[in-house]
């Protein structure tokens, strides 16, 4: 059954397939042999099968998990450096029709206020996220064909594009919304999207369609070859993720790479990102019901092992982990994260009320955008506001090109203290000001090519005399 270029789910989502490779990394997981052999081929930076990656997810040795470990560390500096590219989510309304029982916006959740915003209130909202110091925003929406219709989705980001606000304005939305039809897709990409996001939530078929009752969403096999819609329908960047707790991690973790893998065999082009979300707390549900929560030390050894399978796929973290949680796994791959993110239907321009909470899940890290830049710089990331690729069509397998041949570290370095510049003369506080200008001036001597060096330098002095939005 398992075929990674079939177009059917349960093809390229072998259910047997998973079976097999957990039963084989288990066997081999004090093989050091083998193990050696694949942490040989990882250090060609081409990236692993989800056999060989599920087997240095599994290997119990602790010399060789540091060797994991360290190759994850290194691998993340050779295609992303240390940078740290920033976003917000932006939640347009929790109508839903949809059953999801670990979701607060499921449809028989009477206690949550239903919300869905405006023009003008996006406006606000958008306004207030382009004060925070936010270039790229994640609209969310629950699924909806009255309340949220296509045509809602389009006008909202149609309004955010237009939305210039002093120095600030969105020059990149991805969106995250339920999966629909080619047409949809083609809709989607002409409005100027970014990357569409969808989360599986969970691979295992039976755990999926108990998981998901009612609604469209309980649909498997549409669900889950939504990413093969998009890509006809024009989007170069998707992203894939599961919510880890709903199944087994092993599983999950194999599934998603498979995955990747059927893009890379059918499209040409794998995933754009990968997120790594855990189930958390949120009104009506009780994280306690799903007993495959995985530990933090598990979570970081996740994230390494995606950076080794997938060198060249960025991996998100939100604000869904603590500060602690994410500082471990920022240098083991990560590279976005979020920051000052609300996930309720409004929330940036003015706080919700408490007896009004319209939040999908608990934020874990409340930190202000300010305090997240001026931690990141403290750590010694550079924290990335950039959006030129896709502004300059180097998107899909243009992108991945770049990226596997090194050549992007000549873009997005320079672009990074660019953005960053912009950032620190208009919004941020004095002090994060003061580590910024030093970071920047330390960094710009790590740029590769000379020309390059003397453009950037020029294009810092024209944004400190207020000039804006300058890009390699």
């Amino acid at each position: 059954m398992y075929n990674p270029k079939s177009m059917k789910a349960e093809e390229f989502i072998s259910h047997q397939e998973v079976l097999d490779t957990l039963a084989w990394a288990e066997e081999n997981r004090d093989n050091t042999a083998l193990i050696d052999s694949v942490l040989e081929k990882a250090r060609l930076r081409k990236g692993l099968t989800h056999r060989e990656a599920m087997l240095l997810l599994d290997c119990s040795i602790p010399e060789k998990n540091q060797e994991i470990f360290d190759l994850a560390r290194q691998i993340k500096l050779d295609f992303y450096g240390n940078r740290i590219v920033m976003f917000a989510p932006l939640y347009l309304s929790n109508y839903c029709i949809n059953g999801c029982v670990y979701c607060p916006y499921h449809k028989k959740n009477t206690n949550i206020p239903r919300k869905k915003l405006t023009q003008d209130e996006i406006i606000r909202e958008v306004t207030a996220l382009q004060d925070m110091g936010h270039k790229r925003l994640a609209l969310e929406a629950g699924e909806h064909p009255e309340m949220n219709p296509i045509e809602y989705i389009l006008e909202s980001i149609k309004t955010i594009y237009g939305i210039k606000h002093k120095n600030g304005d969105i020059r990149r939305v991805n969106v995250n919304i339920a999966a629909t039809t080619v047409d949809e897709y083609r809709m989607l990409k002409e409005a100027g999207i970014g990357t569409y996001i969808l989360f599986q939530e969970t691979y295992h078929k039976e755990s999926y369609e108990k998981l998901h009752p009612t609604g469209p969403k309980h649909d498997y096999a549409w669900h889950t070859e939504a990413m093969d819609r998009a890509m006809e329908g024009g989007i170069d960047d998707v992203g894939l993720g599961v919510l880890f707790g709903l199944e087994r991690y092993r599983y999950e973790f194999a599934a998603l790479l498979m995955h990747g893998e059927h893009l890379e065999a059918v499209q040409g082009v794998g995933p754009h990102t990968i997120s790594v979300p855990r189930i958390r707390r949120a009104d009506d549900i009780d994280p306690d019901v799903f007993d495959n929560g995985i530990d933090d030390d598990t979570f970081a050894k996740i994230v390494a092992c995606t950076r080794i399978a997938v060198p060249y796929t960025g991996i998100i973290v939100s604000t869904r982990e603590s500060q602690a949680c994410r500082e471990k796994v920022l240098s083991l791959g990560v590279s976005q994260i979020s920051g000052g993110s609300r996930t309720s239907v409004g929330g940036y321009y003015e706080p919700e009320p408490e007896n009004q909470d319209s939040s999908q899940f608990e934020v874990s890290d409340n930190r202000t955008l300010d305090e997240v830049v001026n931690w990141l710089m403290k750590l010694g990331y550079i924290p990335s506001f950039c959006t030129a690729c896709y502004r300059e069509g180097r998107t899909g397998d243009r992108f991945m090109s770049l990226c596997k041949s090194g050549q992007i570290q000549n873009c997005c370095h320079p672009n990074a203290l660019i953005t960053l510049k912009e950032y620190l003369e208009d919004y941020a506080a004095p002090d994060t000001k003061t580590k910024g200008d030093a970071l920047i001036g330390t960094e710009i001597n790590n740029i590769p090519k000379e020309k390059i060096r003397l453009l950037v330098s020029d294009y810092l002095k024209n944004i400190g005399q207020g000039a804006r939005d300058f890009r390699l």
